[in-house]
């Protein structure tokens, strides 16, 4: 194999879906600073997501109304009349 071309940072990764509360152990390359307590007893990487498919409508067949960043009040304090 060629060296220098695969991911360095390659282990167990805890990733949370905050909208479903869902979390599940994985393993990635991402980068992140916060790390919690698995099931096991061990400290692991942790890596917080929004959406995922635990809590995106297309695959759990609700529609559900995920905003963030306020871009509704923002629309509508733009275009209020």
């Amino acid at each position: 194999m060629k060296k220098g071309i695969h991911p360095a940072n390659y282990r167990e990764v805890v990733f949370h879906d905050q909208g479903a509360d869902v979390k599940w152990i994985t393993r990635s390359t991402v980068h992140t600073e916060k790390t919690v307590k698995w099931e096991d007893g061990k400290e692991y990487p942790l890596f917080t997501l929004e959406i995922s498919s635990h809590s995106h409508p297309f695959y759990t067949g609700k529609q559900r109304f995920v905003d963030t960043e306020g871009r509704v009040q923002k629309f509508q304090r733009k275009y209020a009349k």
